[in-house]
């Protein structure tokens, strides 16, 4: 027995592969579709006689088991494929192709299939679009299930939204209030498209569309990165109130009085009656100066006297010129201050309180810088103007002489405070032109309901 094994097996191994494969064809037909070749492989210099037969029956074998292929030609000649005859798709060329490279003993393919465009062909594409639409007819009935759920879904969300007492009990502003109701809707409506989607078996499609969305939404966050700064800077400062309407602030170097808070901007009438708009993420991060937060407020001035004066009678004086003004405020008490010795003068700084409800400030210091001015003067104080000593050659008379060479004549001297006439009184209750302004803007503007600020909360 071993020796007839051994011949058994010597005999094999003189036979060529060509000769073993058409031997024992089930053994080709069961392994593993060796991979195509490449132009790293060889190709034998002989060729045994009926492989091509061999490899042309494998092929066309292969081709009738596929519907989509089973119109195509085949024809081996010394190992080349060549294929011919007509699909119904293009990616049945290609596909045609791959099958017949991956055959043993082929050395390469020569594709001359060529897509069917024929009538028939047409009507049977028809016939499969038809086909797929009966199918979609058949779904209608989930399609429908699928969107009466996602409708009821958003319904509950829109519903939840109009809730709008409960939501205003948990938020600090009404802004606030309709973002958590904007956030709900939105919710629930996203969660009813997903689980309708779902429902489809659509699941793949939404992650795909979800994917998207959120590439677009990064690249729109890089693109709109200001307003998305000004509408977070505005729920901040709806929350904070940093104002109220027609308060006087300054905001930065930008004065007014304040007309609205709106989403994306802080709108001030300047003291001239001019619209001013400043975004609210310059607002938020800005210094804020409010004049009206205290009712009372401070005006000063500054006046010089003759450096041989006595700036403490002079102190005196100013204090108790401005004590006598009925706008000025006896508590904080009116006070002045020593605030520079120079080469010709004394600076003094006087300094008095109003009430900002009853007086304007403006008006104010107006009429109480002459008053303290005509009391120094009337007390014998000179309020010198800045003096310069120049020195001449003695030997060379000064003479003042025009453009046109005469003599300049001597200037006289202004008439004293004493021989001017009376100056009248004037009224410093504040004006109501700016404040009736924002009145009406507020009660006629388009952005009125937009309005952020809210009395019933407390100013930061």
């Amino acid at each position: 027995m071993p020796a007839v094994l051994l011949l058994i097996i010597g005999a094999s191994a003189a036979f060529p592969s060509s000769a073993r494969a058409a031997l024992l064809p089930s053994l080709d037909q069961g392994a593993t579709p060796s991979p195509a070749p490449t132009q790293a492989q060889t190709i034998d210099a002989t060729s045994d006689s009926g492989s091509d037969e061999r490899i042309a029956r494998r092929i066309e074998g292969i081709f009738a088991a596929v519907p989509n292929l089973n119109r195509v030609t085949v024809s081996v000649q010394q190992g080349v494929v060549s294929l011919g005859g007509k699909v119904t798709a293009v990616e049945d060329i290609g596909r045609a192709e791959q099958i017949a490279s991956r055959i043993l003993g082929v050395v390469t393919v020569e594709n001359g299939i060529k897509r069917d465009v024929s009538v028939g062909q047409s009507v049977q594409s028809l016939g499969v679009f038809s086909q797929k639409f009966s199918d979609f007819v058949k779904m209608l009935p989930l399609v429908a299930a699928a969107l009466v759920v996602a409708l009821v879904i958003s319904l509950i969300g829109y519903v939840l939204a109009s809730l709008t007492w409960i939501w205003r009990r948990l938020a600090p502003s009404n802004f606030l209030t309709e973002l958590i109701a904007s956030a709900i809707r939105f919710v629930f409506v996203t969660g009813g498209l997903v689980i309708g989607l779902q429902m489809l078996g659509a699941g793949a499609l939404l992650g795909a569309v979800l994917g998207g969305a959120g590439i677009v939404g990064i690249a729109l966050g890089f693109a709109m990165r200001d307003t998305i700064e000004n509408y977070v800077s505005s729920v901040m400062l709806s929350v904070r109130q940093p104002f109220r309407a027609n308060d006087w602030v300054v905001i930065d170097q930008y004065e007014g009085r304040v007309i609205r808070l709106t989403s994306r901007a802080t709108i001030l009438m300047t003291l001239d009656g001019n619209h001013l708009r400043i975004p609210n993420g310059m607002v938020f991060k800005a210094v804020i100066l409010n004049y009206t937060r205290n009712p009372q407020r401070r005006f000063d001035f500054e006046l010089g006297i003759d450096a041989d004066s006595d700036p403490t009678a002079a102190r005196q004086l100013g204090v108790d010129a401005l004590t006598k003004l009925d706008f000025v405020l006896t508590d904080p008490p009116p006070a002045a201050r020593l605030e520079n010795v120079g080469d010709s003068n004394i600076v003094l700084r006087f300094l008095g309180w109003i009430d900002q409800e009853k007086t304007d400030w403006y008006k104010a210091r107006s009429q109480a810088i002459p008053t303290v001015k005509a009391a120094l003067e009337s007390a014998g104080f000179a309020l010198p103007e800045p003096i310069y000593r120049l020195r001449f050659d003695q030997q060379a008379p000064l003479n003042l002489l025009d453009v046109t060479g005469k003599a300049v004549p001597e200037i006289e001297p202004a008439p004293a405070a004493t021989d001017l006439p009376p100056v009248t009184a004037e009224h410093v209750a504040p004006d109501d032109e700016i404040s009736e302004m924002i009145a009406k803007e507020r009660r006629a503007g388009r952005e009125a309901e937009k309005d952020l600020l809210d009395s019933r909360r407390p100013v930061e």
